[in-house]
């Protein structure tokens, strides 16, 4: 029966192909979309296809370990990872899970309609620029905005021995912020498109978050200002589908490394315990989950591959 119903969840978002829209599943399930195996045309790098499902590119060469980034020959199998388990946060506005490089845009459903989730890759602040974590807001929008570069910026270019950068960048195709900017009330953070799309997914930024230019173009219609923003940092995810444990794991931040040490299987274990112990909203969950049975070389299969996609951990 359980089987069954994972089956047939899947059926259904399999219809969706290359759609990022979904409706929220109930309570009882935490998990949307498909993980799907395409066939790479002679004219295709991973970056192409990635752009095509909307996927970042760490997420599509966590999936395609052993396939070449730039030069996959005609008809080799490319793993589009294309399955989510849902952040552990409010489901509502904007939750951007920083380890994931993801966003979830949970919107507010018109009278009469589903709620839906839509979900976007996004790049991040490398390290040295790191993207801060917690609560703020949409406080306004700009179509064509200009970038005026800050000092710090100016500064690292010099450093760098990099032409220096002009005091204003106007609208146009060499705008680092591409053609559409949601300002966060964070000051001086932002959800933004860009000039270099092939950076999408990975930690290229200095704290910004960036998007595929199509992929901010229709966010940028969908959000209105005074829109909540969660960050969170999340690379061990756990969630339900019909009765069954799932688990997606990614790569932790490099400043926490240090925290997960040689270990992250401990980590993975003190995680699971967590969630099993209490649902999202703090209740004591379904007593029939209580009993759950890990499959122990499940578990430690998915925590060597840390690849993204969810995985089946109970019997």
């Amino acid at each position: 029966m359980r089987s069954t119903a994972i089956l047939l969840f899947t059926l259904l978002t399999t219809t969706l192909a290359q759609a990022t829209t979904w409706t929220l599943p109930p309570s009882d399930i935490d998990i949307v979309g498909q993980v799907k195996v395409i066939e790479a045309s002679q004219e295709d790098t991973l970056l192409d296809i990635a752009r095509q499902y909307g996927i970042g590119q760490d997420a599509i060469l966590m999936a395609n370990p052993f396939v070449d980034r730039w030069l996959p020959s005609e008809g080799t199998k490319v793993v589009i990872p294309g399955r989510y388990i849902l952040p552990q946060a409010e489901r509502t506005g904007l939750v951007i899970n920083l380890p994931e490089m993801r966003l979830y845009y949970f919107l507010k459903p018109e009278k009469g309609k589903k709620p839906v989730v839509i979900t976007h890759p996004i790049s991040i602040g490398r390290m040295d620029w790191s993207t801060p974590m917690g609560k703020t807001t949409v406080v306004r929008k700009q179509k064509d905005p200009t970038w005026i570069p800050p000092q710090s910026l100016k500064k690292e270019a010099i450093e760098a021995g990099n032409p220096p950068l002009p005091d204003v960048v106007p609208p146009g195709p060499t705008n680092p912020l591409g053609r559409h900017a949601l300002y966060l009330g964070t000051a001086g953070y932002l959800i933004h498109g860009t000039d270099k799309p092939f950076g999408i997914g990975m930690r290229v930024t200095h704290g910004c978050l960036r998007m595929y230019p199509e992929d901010i173009e229709k966010l940028f219609d969908q959000v209105p200002v005074g829109t909540p923003v969660q960050l969170v940092n999340q690379p061990i995810k756990l969630g339900w589908l019909a009765g069954s444990l799932f688990i997606e794991l990614h790569p932790p931040l490099e400043e926490n490394e240090k925290e997960y040490g040689d270990d992250y299987m401990q980590k993975v274990r003190e995680a699971i315990a967590s969630f099993l112990e209490k649902s999202d909203n703090g209740k004591k969950i379904n007593p029939a989950r209580e009993n759950i049975v890990i499959d122990e070389m499940a578990l430690e299969l998915a925590v060597f591959e840390k690849n993204g996609i969810p995985v089946l951990i109970s019997k």
